[in-house]
Formats: C-alpha cells, structure tokens, sequence
C-alpha cells in the first residue's frame, strides 16, 4: 500500500477542517482536547467494526491471573485488511503531518509496538478511574504527547456509563469537566501531559443490551523532545480512586443504587490497596534474592549493629 495515500481512509472533512480543528483543540478545556464524530470514512469505520477482536482473542487476564471484564490486543495488523490499512496510514508522513497541524506538536513519532495500545473491550460493570498515562515510552526515550481514541458502538445510549470523561483536578471533585459517549467513528484526540486527567465512568448496561460491550481502539503518539517546563520524572499510570458521588451528603437517606456503588467504590479502593501491598511485597522480594540482595542485607545487619 502507498503510505502517501493512507489518510484516505479518514473523512474527507476532517483534513478540510484541519485549521478550524486546530483552534478548538488549543482552548479546550480542561486540557487541549478535540471531539470529533465520522472521523474515519464510513466504510472504513464500519470495516473496523467488522474485523474487531472476539474479547476472548485479547489479554482478558486481570492482575489476578483471572478473567476479567477488559479486554486488550496490541498487534492489530493481525486482526485483517482494515487494520493492517489502519496501521499503514497512522505511520504515514502525511497522517502525522495531518496530526502536528491539529494539536500543534511537530515531530511526531508513531508507536510500532502498540504498547498500552491496541483494541480495547470493555464489559459492563467496568470503568475506568481518573489518571494520567506514563510519561515515557516504556522502551524508548521517547516523550508520551498524544492518545487518539476511536470509538465502534453503535447507537450507544449515554446513560448506559462508559463515557468518556476528562477531569479538572479529580483530586478535588468527582465531577469530570468533559463527559463523550462512546459513538460509532467518533473520535476524540487529547495531549498527555501531568494534567491530562482522564477515564471513564462504570458500564451499566441494561438487561436487554447485555451482550454489549464498550469497544474502541487506542492509538498513542511520541515526540523524542518536549518543552522543558512540561518535563517531569518518569512515572507508570497515575491513578485517582473515584471520590463519593456529590449525591452522597448529609441528611440523605440511602436507597439500593447508593449503596451498591458506596459498595463498588470501597471494594475497588480496597484491590488497590492490596494491590500496593502486593507489589511491595514483590519488590522487597526482588531486593533480598542475588548478589544484590545479599549486599543488601549485610549493609542493614552491619547498620543495625552500628546502632546499637
């Protein structure tokens, strides 16, 4: 395929709005953003929605080691044409040129490895909490700048949850400044930086929807340099655990729904928690096997000692 000719499989208005896009993008708030609906040509995006991976396909396998609600594929070129083509056309010259002039950030690098990336399948009872991403590309010395996110749910009804939500400061408010549903072709661009909070809230999914689920593919983009007041100590995925809802205040008297998420919301800080403990647990594994480990506890035995 020629990769001069791959943003082809884009709506031709989004490479005619460029300039109007690029200016929304830049005053958006809570953090340069853009929302834009029929970003692929229709066919193609009707293409992708065909060749989608069965969850079962994909990393289903929480940290627990057990199957879980969400669902993850990185190596998209595998999934058939449309996705090869898709895969063909983020790396073009020209589809990168076409995203530098939207956000404004020149030089950008895609990602061959998907990692974080990929198809991603959510089923109901999922969300996702407030967070901003690594910072660095996990193999290269790359800085994160862009996710581009594209949704395939068709007629997806807002108050089923999984939507999109972008967040002032979560540690301050549960309320997100920004909520997208989840459409069919619609796509939303933002920039990763140390503000950038983002995630969406809990599928729920109504009894005769049940075989749904939240389907998008993931797309993250690399520059090799970024503005220097911008840069900050490598980190992995920063998250927020979800606040009480503001609907929870005094004098309310609570009904089922309130404490099943009451419920939900404490079960979730409790995993994270275990979670932390686990791998501190592994860490000071790490540390006390091998040479290292022995020098280690040597150091802290003749500290100790020192002392006493």
């Amino acid at each position: 395929m020629n990769k001069l000719n791959a943003p082809t499989i884009l709506s031709p208005k989004i490479t005619a709005n460029a300039d109007s896009l690029a200016q929304c993008f830049s005053v958006a708030a809570p953090f340069p953003h853009i929302v834009m609906d029929d970003f692929f040509a229709q066919e193609f995006a009707e293409r992708l929605s065909t060749e989608f991976p069965a969850f079962e396909q994909g990393n289903h396998v929480g940290d627990n080691g057990l199957p879980g609600g969400k669902s993850t594929l990185e190596n998209i070129r595998e999934l058939g044409p449309a996705f090869r083509q898709l895969d063909e056309a983020i790396q073009s010259p020209k589809f990168l040129n076409l995203l530098s002039k939207i956000t404004g950030i020149d030089a950008l690098l895609y990602d061959p490895f998907y990692l974080g990336g990929g198809t991603h399948e959510n089923h109901t009872g999922m969300s996702l909490d407030p967070h901003v991403d690594f910072n660095y590309h996990p193999s290269e010395r790359w800085h994160r700048r862009l996710n581009l996110l594209v949704y395939l749910n068709r007629d997806w009804d807002a108050q089923w949850g999984g939507c999109f939500e972008l967040f002032s400061d979560p540690h301050a408010s549960p309320r997100p400044e920004v909520s997208i549903s989840p459409l069919l072709n619609r796509c939303v661009i933002f920039e990763t930086s140390e503000r950038s909070w983002h995630g969406f809230n809990a599928i729920q999914l109504p009894a005769d929807q049940a075989n749904r689920s939240r389907r998008s593919i993931a797309l993250y983009f690399y520059t090799r340099d970024r503005p220097q007041d911008e840069i900050a100590d490598r980190h992995t995925t920063l998250y927020v655990k979800r606040q009480l809802p503001e609907r929870i205040a005094a004098g309310r008297v609570l009904d089922g729904a309130d404490v099943s998420e009451l419920q939900s919301l404490i079960r979730q800080r409790d995993d994270h928690i275990r979670s932390l403990y686990a791998e501190n647990t592994a860490l000071r594994k790490a540390q006390d096997q091998g040479l290292t480990g022995h020098l280690l506890y040597l150091a802290k035995r003749a500290f100790v000692r020192f002392r006493r």
